[in-house]
């Protein structure tokens, strides 16, 4: 064969080929540069293919993921207002046909591969990335402790009693959400709550490795679950294991303003031994008597002694209470329990528009 047709063929080749790998690399995210368009008022500029998630983060905005970005947890939702593509079978579980429609994605699962304009709730925009040292553990019942981390920087952090923040665990490809516990005028500490899940990567990381002294990184502060005190309505409070955390941090605040309404704090537990800062609650109740704390047991042993509510703590919620449409209610547990929650509340006609919670699974 003649060896200038063989170069020939060759060189026809390598032009295809790189023909065909330039399409690609167009279709896929490269070729140029794109820009992410946040609020109308952000203009990021991405050289190279990245998920919205990751692309916020780097440019200090960072969006809830308490799965780190594995689409398990649903919480790194985005509305896509230009350029959104078709919804994807791991966003399924958590954005419906309607919100689909509208352009909400999963910031984690979106990735920016061309011009793309999306929008945001304007709260994320203060959330921020801190280095804290841990300051002290405390065990609070056999598998619940109280962390405290002193901040090294930013010096202080800000957040409304009920809110959240994200734990990055060292060494690890993990990021977990945790409620602050906490009073919130404090603002060189924060405390959290934090129940030993069997194999948890980041509760295994918290109660067995970490120790006084030892820095990680926490971003924060999320969420709209928080109290509101521009309100006058009666308050039902409902938690059960470490949902405690966010109850706390509300109840500082409303000790702070005199406890000016009406609260009822409803607490389920198995049994006694997983009962935990009670004497605290019930000091609170001896200083205002508009201030009731009831914790139930769902299954108490025969050693407890128990004399208080037994009984699911919907089963104890709904016996305990009538019309609650003049009130709201603030909520911290499984999602199981608190969709449960909402039912009993539904009943006794709390409008659902003053129903708060953060559920995570």
């Amino acid at each position: 064969m003649d060896p200038i047709f063989v170069v020939t063929i060759l060189l026809g080749i390598l032009v295809l080929s790189s023909i065909i790998l330039l399409g690609a690399e167009r279709l896929f995210g490269g070729g140029g540069e794109k820009m992410l368009t946040v609020n109308n008022t952000l203009h990021i500029p991405i050289t190279e293919s990245d998920t919205a998630l990751n692309i916020l983060s780097k440019n200090e905005i960072y969006i809830p993921s308490a799965c780190g970005g594995k689409a398990t947890c649903g919480l790194c939702k985005v509305k896509i207002t230009d350029g959104a593509f078709e919804l994807k079978p791991t966003e399924t579980p958590f954005i419906g046909p309607k919100d689909a429609a509208e352009g909400i994605r999963l910031s984690c699962q979106t990735r920016v591969a061309q011009d793309m304009k999306i929008e945001i709730p304007e709260s994320l925009f203060g959330a921020k990335e801190y280095k804290v040292e841990l300051a002290a553990l405390e065990s609070l019942t056999y598998d619940i402790k109280l962390v405290r981390f002193k901040l090294i920087e930013p010096k202080v952090l800000d957040f409304y009693p009920g809110q959240y923040a994200q734990f990055i665990i060292p060494g690890v490809e993990a990021v977990r959400a945790y409620s602050f516990a906490g009073d919130a005028k404090i603002k060189d500490h924060v405390e959290f709550l934090v129940r030993m899940v069997q194999k948890g990567v980041a509760t295994t990381y918290v109660h067995d490795i970490m120790q006084p002294g030892d820095q990680m990184t926490i971003t924060g502060p999320y969420g709209d679950f928080y109290l509101r005190e521009e309100s006058d309505r009666d308050i039902i409070c409902i938690a059960g294991g470490s949902g405690k955390a966010p109850i706390r941090s509300i109840l500082y605040r409303l000790r702070d303003l005199g406890m000016p309404r009406k609260v009822r704090y409803f607490f389920g537990a198995v049994t006694k031994k997983d009962l935990y800062y009670t004497e605290e609650f019930e000091e609170l109740s001896k200083e205002f008597p508009n201030f009731e704390y009831i914790p139930a047991l769902s299954k108490p042993a025969p050693d407890d002694n128990w004399k208080g509510e037994t009984g699911l703590i919907t089963e104890v919620l709904d016996r305990m209470t009538d019309d609650l449409s003049g009130s709201e209610a603030y909520l911290c547990g499984s999602p199981g329990m608190i969709f449960a929650c909402i039912k009993v509340l539904d009943s006794h006609k709390l409008p659902r528009d003053h129903t708060y919670y953060d559920s995570f699974a």
